[in-house]
């Protein structure tokens, strides 16, 4: 993936949407997505950075905004100008959670991460399974625990959820994935 140099925050935003409407939502990747993205409680935050200390810094903007913001779920940190090494993405993403450790935000918020070029540690880079976490963008995203545990609780057989995205990737194969994550 080459930086971005220049975009569009609409063009940005609208990418991301159709990539969860046709692969989250579309594909049933994640089960609970469609409520909140129906109810309009995702929000959708640009940074233009490449630097590891200014995506923290960021990311503490977002957890204080959220703490101030209820109503808001989920939040999506994109990052379209800045981490498309995924090697530079893993070790922020590792710096991201220490620091929502560190900063007693452990069982409030989780991460889960999405990048273009996702590759599950130990798998081949052009097995389909990937694609259950490939994006437009590279994106951190932030869920409240509280939410997550409530779902869970009504979901049958939440544990097969990754499982289950993984066989019905590698069933539609990379190119099929391909063509919905562009």
């Amino acid at each position: 993936m080459t930086p971005i140099t220049e975009y569009r925050d609409d063009e940005v935003i609208t990418a991301v949407k159709t990539w969860i409407d046709k692969v989250i939502i579309g594909l049933n990747f994640c089960p609970f997505a469609k409520k909140e993205i129906e109810r309009n409680t995702v929000r959708y935050a640009i940074y233009p950075t490449s630097q590891a200390n200014d995506a923290l810094s960021h990311l503490l903007d977002e957890l204080t905004l959220l703490d101030k913001q209820p109503d808001i779920q989920t939040s999506l940190l994109i990052f379209p100008a800045g981490f498309c090494d995924f090697e530079r993405y893993l070790d922020m993403l590792e710096m991201a959670n220490l620091l929502l450790a560190q900063g007693g935000y452990s069982g409030i918020y989780q991460l889960a991460s999405f990048h273009p070029n996702y590759c599950f540690e130990g798998e081949d880079s052009t097995d389909p399974a990937n694609y259950t976490n490939r994006s437009p963008y590279p994106i951190l995203h932030i869920l409240r625990e509280s939410s997550i545990d409530a779902v869970l609780k009504r979901y049958p057989d939440p544990h097969k959820i990754p499982e289950n995205n993984i066989a019905k990737a590698r069933e539609l194969g990379s190119s099929v994935l391909q063509a919905l994550v562009k």
